[in-house]
């Protein structure tokens, strides 16, 4: 299921321009594959077109909330999920936990932190 020995296929979702772009250059340098959208409705047309092994997703999003879209994508198939979040309150943790995030990491994180954090959610 990954994009090559090391790399994974990402769905990465935010609705801020410039972080989704940056994000998604780092992580393409990182070694994986990565597909951005800014709405919910975007991340599951491309879903739909293309499988992930990991989303990694605000919260906070235009048409609907990244709680949905992880709920949604994980009715389809078993993928696993990061929470990358201003929304950082206990009940927030624990919604994201609910939903099938396996992390839940506050914005900005810095980019080592997110690394571990995929390594961490992708490990078997």
């Amino acid at each position: 299921m990954t994009a090559g020995p090391q790399g994974l296929r990402i769905l990465l979702v935010d609705d801020h321009e410039e972080s989704l772009t940056a994000m998604a250059r780092l992580l393409r340098l990182s070694g994986h594959e990565v597909h951005t959208a800014t709405t919910v409705a975007d991340a599951l047309a491309l879903a739909s077109r293309q499988a992930c092994d990991l989303l990694i997703s605000d919260l906070g999003l235009p048409d609907r909330t990244g709680l949905e879209l992880m709920r949604e994508l994980r009715a389809r198939s078993p993928v696993k999920g990061i929470a990358l979040t201003g929304y950082t309150e206990d009940r927030d943790v624990a919604e994201c936990s609910a939903a099938g995030f396996a992390r839940h990491l506050k914005k900005s994180v810095d980019f080592a932190t997110l690394l571990a954090a995929i390594r961490d959610v992708a490990a078997p």
